[in-house]
């Protein structure tokens, strides 16, 4: 039961991990120029001054919802994590994690939602910058928490506590 508790907690804190790099580092879109851009801010590359310029992210409803849900998927993780801790704790034997689980599942759709609207709604998103490029490394790693918070949330939902 031990090392079941280790795994599901280490899945959880890559999770975690993985949607704080997804949400916030710098590379959603990478443009032509090996630029990149993220869900705050427009960072570019100023080769004559060789300083990087940067600017406030468009006012875009589509992105904000998407900010929005990356944000909540973090908070609704970390609060999961918490509740898991707390349980593991006082629950008595026996117990079910369904809380935990919920959490872990709206973690899941909130990731999910973000990303496919980021998806869908690129270009309209992407409108004042050149056109080309293609999806980042944090856009990739924001789908990669999506199953596995997924399963996470079905596994907590199925994990009795035992001494």
């Amino acid at each position: 039961m031990s090392l079941l508790l280790l795994v599901v907690s280490a899945l959880h804190i890559l999770i975690l991990i993985l949607l704080f790099v997804a949400t916030l580092d710098k590379s959603w879109w990478t443009l032509p120029e090996k630029e990149s851009l993220n869900l705050w801010y427009d960072c570019t590359w100023n080769t004559t001054a060789k300083t990087w310029a940067c600017s406030n992210v468009s006012e875009n409803g589509w992105l904000k919802a998407v900010q929005v849900l990356m944000v909540l998927s973090l908070i609704l993780c970390c609060l999961s994590f918490i509740l898991f801790m707390f349980q593991l704790y006082t629950m008595r034997r026996g117990g079910l994690f369904y809380a935990t689980g919920l959490c872990q599942l709206c973690t899941s759709a909130a990731v999910f939602s973000g990303a496919l609207i980021y998806a869908i709604h690129a270009e309209e998103i992407l409108a004042k910058h050149p056109s080309g490029g293609s999806f980042g490394y944090c856009f990739a790693l924001a789908w990669v928490a999506f199953p596995l918070a997924l399963v996470s949330g079905i596994v907590y939902i199925h994990l009795r506590k035992r001494e």
